[in-house]
């Protein structure tokens, strides 16, 4: 078994190996030394000692010096009962321990330091000590267990590398971008918790001074209670996996030259993929990309687009059969399932039962992907059940794993797609078999990398979502500019048989990753350095240029069970965030202390379970404009290392926030004017009695269309107006989408008893009106406003009178 696979069972197996180099020894373990604490992180002969069954790690009691416990120097053999009594009060091996017993004491070492001890048992007096041949077993056996360590700690430490260096970019991103705090905090939440495992965030949330975007910090007069923003992530299934997608199709959109409206949607009711594809429909877009939640529920959809012209793909998950659509972007799921498969034959070489869990029965891809897992296990000693769906709700998803790891004794889990591997992992860690239970997961949000670092998942079968995205929007570029036929020629089709054979096939591919490099997969921290340099390629490519001529719709799918909660509160200058505020400086808590009863985000935080509390201010241009708070249920959870990492990822995030802000104001400034340019740029003036004047200075785009449209039809009805004469002679181009936005206008005034007139259009817009055969219908039209009042007088029973000088 390699150790780069499985941690749990190499360490297993050397406390068994142990145990065989002890003559008559029945229970052995090893202990590691984690910050102020004793844990056993691997046992045999303890079942019903320990917490459950292989509760592992499991604490074992507070740490003193290597000294203190016996472990300096080399191997040495102790009196059973005065050591544990000694060195781990209340320990559980002392249950069930024989009179006389002697404990083999064996240093683990990483880099010469201590780390640990592999403990066994001999139940026989201190003068049967091991030979000098079983001594150097041992020994042999610590030095396997302290590579073995070593080398997790290693590959640990380039995956938290990476990861903070991931977290920076995300936040440094979002500066550009103009991030709303939500989505910050949403980034800094998920990337700490998978950065800093041993604090074990409860919770992480984002204090803001509230100062409403207004020029300076504050808007309160003096003595006055400072009023906060509160912004809370809530506890629910990552987006990771969507949001690659949606950075993928956007850095497309802005390195060829087309505008992508990116949406997440509800699989079903308002709002929903269909509805959203009906409006692309009728908004005229040149195409679209949606990623299935139930293909046969959306395919009339996609039908009514490819009738009305527009081509579609979907991305993510293949369409129904006989599709309407061009082309799936996404992977192999029979293939990525069966390398799932193969992947726990090797976690898995004695065979046995293993669960499986998928987002819903109906998604084509979770199916496929169970399927390719069940083919690779076939005629292996593996039973793979069958799967339970926990319908995109990710609450239901770790109660059914719950329920089946209680029902039935398995060795194994298979989590089909994006939340199923964390429900089965938490799942193990509540049932005590964190590394026992082999799990084999789907993509790689944030709980997956958690899992990955500690060892509760073994392995992930992870997607290439970035490319998904980055694809389809080149691939509708592609047919837009090409044609489909062109396009398309030479793709494989998605199925056999198909006349004509479509849709088409592009294959992302897959990467199994593991923590550390092993002959069938990539070490978690080179895929997270591959996958931002991919990114950061494609968005190299990026430049500004014209405003984009085409449209392309990209649909997803929203699994958030509920959005982020958003609360007002007055600032305590008393509390943990009133400290941070006021000395510029991060405050750490232990909440069970007493000393702290006065303090109110105390109380709050210990009726949570909260046992360690952190502020962590966020400074710029030295003004603080809020803190962050981490809340840990484990006691003394933040290490002078993790404040550190934290306070370098809250300095970015200052930055993030202040570039907020001064967006924020430039925006309101910016409408203002803008405001201001429309009201001057399109004036309704009455000239005679029911006669409007509308002169059109500028471009004639959809939003303005809209304003114009309104503008017009309130003053018809307000001045009971018969004629409105429309002078274009200020506008910039008369083209097709011109014409047609002025069109619908007079339209609408004829349902209102109004004519429109258009008066001023230049030789060159009438030369192309005809050249591009633009029907103006039942528009009356003047070539000067002087021709346009007399015909409206004439409509409205007036004349022209011209008066002698």
């Amino acid at each position: 078994m390699s150790i780069g696979l499985d941690l749990f069972a190499t360490l297993h197996r050397i406390v068994l190996q142990a145990l065989d180099c002890v003559p008559g020894a029945q229970r052995g373990s090893l202990l590691l030394r984690e910050g102020e604490r004793l844990v056993y992180r691997a046992a045999a002969g303890m079942e019903g000692l320990l917490p459950a069954r292989l509760h592992l790690p499991s604490d074992a009691g507070p740490a003193s010096a290597p000294a203190a416990l016996g472990w300096e120097g080399g191997p040495r053999v102790v009196a059973a009962a005065a050591w544990y009594r000694a060195r781990l009060p209340g320990a559980p091996a002392l249950e069930r321990l024989l009179a006389g017993a002697v404990v083999v004491l064996t240093p683990v070492r990483v880099h010469g330091r201590p780390l640990g001890v592999l403990v066994v048992e001999q139940p026989a007096p201190v003068d049967d000590a091991p030979s000098s041949e079983r001594w150097a077993r041992l020994s042999a056996l610590a030095d396997s267990a302290g590579a073995a360590l070593e080398r997790r700690g290693l590959y640990d430490d380039k995956a938290r590398a990476v990861q903070e260096s991931a977290l920076l970019e995300q936040v440094l991103n979002a500066v550009v971008a103009q991030a709303t705090p939500h989505q910050l905090v949403e980034i800094i939440s998920n990337g700490i918790k998978s950065i800093q495992l041993q604090p074990q965030w409860s919770a992480v949330h984002l204090v803001m001074l509230d100062g409403d975007g207004r020029e300076g910090p504050s808007t309160s007069a003096p003595g006055e209670a400072r009023e906060l923003r509160v912004h809370r992530v809530p506890r629910r299934a990552p987006t990771r996996y969507w949001n690659n997608l949606r950075d993928g199709a956007l850095d497309a959109g802005r390195t060829l030259g087309l505008s992508v409206d990116f949406h997440f949607c509800a699989a079903s009711g308002p709002g929903s993929q269909s509805e959203l594809i009906d409006e692309g429909i009728r908004r005229g877009v040149k195409g679209i990309a949606v990623a299935p939640a139930d293909p046969a529920a959306i395919e009339p959809a996609i039908r009514r687009a490819a009738e009305a012209g527009i081509p579609v793909v979907t991305l993510d998950t293949p369409p129904a059969a006989g599709s309407g659509a061009l082309a799936y972007i996404g992977t192999d799921n029979v293939a990525a399932g069966r390398l799932a498969g193969e992947m726990m034959a090797r976690l898995l070489p004695d065979g046995g039962t293993v669960q499986t869990q998928m987002a819903s029965l109906r998604s084509l891809n979770g199916l496929e992907r169970v399927e390719g897992f069940g083919a690779a296990v076939a005629g292996l000693s593996i039973r793979a059940q069958p799967p339970s769906e926990n319908l995109f709700d990710t609450s239901r998803g770790l109660q059914l794993a719950v329920d089946a790891l209680r029902r039935q004794d398995s060795a194994g889990a298979f989590g089909a797609c994006a939340e199923n591997g964390p429900s089965w992992g938490l799942a193990a860690r509540a049932a005590g078999r964190a590394g026992d239970l082999k799990i084999v997961a789907f993509d790689l949000v944030p709980e997956t990398i958690a899992m990955l670092r500690e060892g509760t998942i073994h392995a992930a079968v992870v997607q290439r979502e970035y490319d998904m995205g980055y694809r389809a929007v080149q691939m509708l570029r592609d047919v837009i500019s090409r044609g489909a036929e062109a396009t398309l020629a030479g793709l494989p089709a998605l199925a056999r048989g198909g006349d004509p054979p479509f849709p088409r096939f592009i294959d992302t591919g897959v990467d199994v990753v593991t923590l550390e490099c092993t002959p069938w997969s990539c070490p978690l921290s080179q895929h997270l350095t591959l996958e931002l340099n991919r990114k950061a390629a494609h968005r190299g490519r990026g430049s500004p240029g014209p405003r984009p001529a085409h449209e392309i719709l990209v649909v997803v799918l929203d699994l958030e069970e509920e959005g982020f909660v958003e609360e007002r509160a007055l600032l305590d200058h008393a509390s943990l965030v009133g400290r941070a505020l006021s000395t510029a400086r991060s405050v750490v808590l232990d909440a069970a202390s007493s000393e702290l009863d006065g303090m109110s985000d105390v109380l709050e935080a210990r009726l949570h379970g909260t046992r360690t509390l952190v502020g962590v201010p966020l400074l710029t241009r030295g003004e603080a404009l809020g803190v962050l708070v981490l809340e840990s249920e484990r006691p003394s959870a933040c290490s002078p290392e993790d404040l550190a990492q934290i306070e370098r990822v809250a300095d970015t995030m200052a930055v993030a926030l202040e570039n907020v802000r001064l967006f924020e104001r430039m925006s309101r400034r910016q409408e203002s004017l803008v405001n201001t340019i429309i009201e001057l740029s399109s004036p309704v003036v009455p000239i005679a009695p029911e006669i409007l004047v509308m002169p059109v200075v500028g471009a004639m785009d959809r939003q303005r269309s809209g304003r114009f449209m309104e503008s017009m039809l309130q003053e018809i009805s307000r001045r009971r107006a018969r004629v409105v004469l429309v002078d274009v002679t200020g506008m910039a181009t008369v083209d097709a989408l011109a014409a047609h936005h002025l069109l619908q206008a007079a339209g609408a005034a004829r349902l209102l008893g109004a004519e429109v007139v258009l008066v001023g259009i230049a030789p060159e817009a009438a030369r192309m009106i005809v050249e591009q055969g633009l029907d103006l219908g039942r528009v009356a039209i003047r070539s000067t406003l002087e021709l346009g009042f007399a015909y409206a007088l004439s409509r409205t029973g007036g004349r022209v009178v011209y008066a002698d000088a």
